[in-house]
């Protein structure tokens, strides 16, 4: 029996088929290993809760956690500190594995600007319709004398007449100057007339586009 044995490894044929199944076993022994490594099985940590923290603070929280983090956005809130953590993805609680990048968003340190239009002409709800559309929410429309009724005349900015291009931030209170129709004003000129609210404009904004 031992003779066969011996007989049968010194065949190439079998030697070969023996070598190649050792080696097979082996490779796919290292790559399960290596794949336990690489995946960290049974291993997870907790993404902290690090919102309203700058970066500079939250970072010490993502090293004891043994994560990495990356800052892919920004939005701008008047209530949050500029600089601050506002979402995290994934979110605070999370379970990850360990060396998981933790995408950041944070509060800019300024408010978001955008051009001023065009608005010369156009009819106030047209060019109210447009200043939101370019992001900004606090407008205010304000009667002026003039000749044609409820034509847009000028955007002003604390009593200043903005140019059509200016860049202006998106949180900035606007006035949207619009002819009355009339070469006097009635006392009670300023503001939206009680016959179209703002809520009003805000729902018609689509259909002037």
């Amino acid at each position: 029996m031992k003779d066969f044995l011996v007989k049968l490894i010194k065949n190439p044929y079998v030697f070969n088929l023996l070598l190649a199944v050792v080696l097979s076993c082996a490779l796919i022994y290292g790559t399960l290993k290596w794949l336990d490594s690489y995946t960290r099985h049974n291993e997870a940590v907790v993404v902290p809760d690090v919102k309203g923290l700058k970066i500079e603070e939250a970072e010490e929280f993502f090293k004891s956690n043994n994560l990495r983090y990356s800052v892919i956005d920004s939005v701008f809130s008047k209530n949050v500190e500029p600089g601050a953590i506002v979402e995290l993805v994934p979110s605070p609680g999370s379970k990850v594995k360990e060396g998981r990048i933790v995408f950041i968003t944070v509060n800019a340190q300024t408010s978001q600007m955008a051009t001023i239009p065009e608005v010369e002409d156009l009819s106030f709800r047209q060019a109210y319709a447009l200043l939101r559309a370019r992001g900004f929410e606090n407008v205010e429309i304000e009667y002026v004398p003039g000749d044609f009724k409820d034509l847009a005349v000028a955007i002003e900015l604390r009593g200043r007449e903005l140019q059509k291009g200016e860049h202006v931030p998106l949180t900035a209170q606007l006035t949207l100057k619009v002819s009355s129709g009339e070469s006097e004003l009635p006392s009670d000129s300023l503001g939206v007339p009680s016959s179209i609210p703002i809520e009003t404009l805000d729902s018609e904004e689509e259909n002037w586009f």
